[in-house]
């Protein structure tokens, strides 16, 4: 019972990994006039937002942790805004 919950765990964590280290990359890689152009914050906020979520996530693998739910959450927003946008 307990190896199916810790498995479940062990890929949820890393599949919320994989999300926040993709939208940190994507913020690096895209320029500062996209960020101005779909009129959201400054692409140093996000850098600053996504590096932090990326290092607490590394120290703490609990998926179900607070702070890597709102991780999670402010990666998805600037995948949303960002990568959703034309």
């Amino acid at each position: 019972m307990f190896e199916v919950q810790s498995s479940l765990s062990l890929v949820l964590s890393l599949l919320l990994f994989g999300i926040k280290i993709a939208a940190l990359v994507d913020c690096v890689s895209r320029d500062n006039a996209k960020f101005l152009q779909v009129g959201t914050m400054p692409r140093r906020n996000w850098l600053i937002i996504l590096g932090v979520t990326v290092a607490y996530h590394a120290i703490d693998w609990n998926p179900l942790a607070i702070l890597n739910l709102i991780g999670i959450t402010a990666a998805l927003v600037y995948l949303a805004l960002l990568r959703g946008s034309p």
